[in-house]
């Protein structure tokens, strides 16, 4: 959606797909840098802009997008109808710039799909139950998307985006990073809430909960082309096993907070943690140190956009309360984790994964683990040889066997 000829381009391939008799709901984002833009002007204007006026301004770049569609497809000879959030409704909560959606009231919806029409609807946007506009936060379209699909029980959810799958790696760091033709759920879930931009993490884990076959597919391809992206799955099949790691994510969006010298005794994490948690603040990873005389370190990480406010927060009204020694901080770190489902079944993995690093003096300052995957918090000056390392040791860029073996 970068410009009138690209949704041109967007029309022509909804066309070809009602063309073949699919009903169609079509949630596209708002142009190529366009929320950036109205947040810039908001903050022109205002320099601490309240949430509800925020999102209200950012909603707009949807609603062009949805009507210069419904435009480009009626040029075309298709009918087509555009809703805003709003409209449809999307019922959200009120939570500014990070609405969760609760429901969502098809029914207008599903009559025109029925009377033939392709429904636009503008993502990344809701409502409240007092009628404010909500935002979903960055990346809600693909959230919308999902939402829609699962309230309207669609075949499938296509996700159109500026990559054609989802890889081994981002390609910009490892240039032969592979491209996966299917990965599992647990998998997409891990690597979208450790740093892949290729799907929003809400999104996929609407996927999961309402079981929403997706797709992910470029935008940038021919409409004849064949190209299925990559598909998530619910199921792991025998060959899943073949492949121990799926992929190698990483965030250079984190922040390290620690709070220094603090008792330790039970109630200590809630106090501290939970002044940040009625700011709306998201924490990530959590380390407490070990007891000395008593006393500990408590280490957590952020969104890097939230570090300074988190910062404020422990200073003005946790500090002195627990009687802590300080609070020190880190916003040049980043967080690189390597996933997959074989990691279940297969031992020394992490051990492998801190070995490499270790070669390559790469000093970790955090780890986090799950059953399908490991992280790691790194000074951001060795992110990209940490991700080119870790791909490069686990063989990512061969494929599985199971290909290896076909005719």
């Amino acid at each position: 959606m970068g410009s009138p000829e690209r949704i041109r381009e967007v029309a022509r391939r909804v066309a070809r797909f009602a063309g073949e008799g699919h009903q169609l709901v079509v949630v596209p984002s708002a142009m190529a840098g366009e929320t950036n833009r109205l947040l810039a002007l908001a903050r022109e204007i205002h320099p601490e802009p309240t949430a509800r006026e925020l999102d209200v301004i950012a909603s707009t770049g949807e609603q062009v997008s949805i009507g210069l569609l419904a435009l480009a497809l009626q040029q075309l000879g298709v009918r087509a109808r555009s809703y805003t959030g709003w409209q449809v409704p999307i019922l959200t909560d009120a939570s500014f710039g990070k609405a969760r959606i609760l429901a969502i009231e098809e029914r207008n919806i599903r009559e025109d799909l029925e009377a033939g029409f392709v429904v636009i609807v503008a993502g990344f946007q809701g409502i409240d139950d007092d009628r404010n506009i909500t935002t979903l936060g960055r990346g809600g379209s693909d959230t919308t998307g999902v939402a829609l699909a699962a309230a309207l029980k669609a075949d499938e959810c296509q996700i159109y985006t500026d990559v054609d799958g989802v890889y081994t790696a981002d390609p910009r760091i490892v240039p032969d990073a592979r491209r996966l033709d299917t990965i599992t759920f647990e998998e997409m879930l891990e690597a979208a809430s450790l740093g892949s931009k290729v799907l929003q993490i809400r999104s996929v884990e609407f996927a999961g909960k309402y079981q929403v076959k997706m797709r992910v597919l470029s935008s940038f391809t021919d409409v004849s082309s064949t190209d299925m992206g990559t598909l998530i799955t619910f199921e792991e099949d025998e060959n899943m096993e073949q492949a121990i790691i799926s992929n190698v994510a990483h965030n250079r969006d984190e922040a390290k907070i620690t709070v220094l010298g603090v008792p330790d005794r039970p109630g200590i994490a809630f106090s501290i943690l939970g002044p940040i948690a009625e700011a709306n603040i998201d924490v990530d990873m959590i380390i407490q140190n070990a007891s000395t005389e008593g006393m500990t370190d408590f280490s957590f990480t952020v969104h890097r956009n939230e570090y300074q406010r988190a910062m404020k927060i422990l200073e003005s009204k946790v500090k002195s309360q627990i009687n802590a020694k300080g609070v020190v901080g880190d916003d040049r770190i980043a967080k690189v984790s390597i996933v997959g489902i074989g990691m279940r079944t297969h031992a020394g993995i992490a051990a492998k994964m801190f070995e490499a690093l270790a070669k390559e003096g790469i000093n970790i300052q955090m780890i986090s683990t799950s059953e399908i995957k490991t992280s790691v918090v790194v000074d951001e000056k060795y992110m990209e040889l940490a991700v080119r390392v870790l791909h490069r040791v686990f063989e990512l860029e061969k494929p599985p066997i199971q290909e290896k073996m076909k005719p």
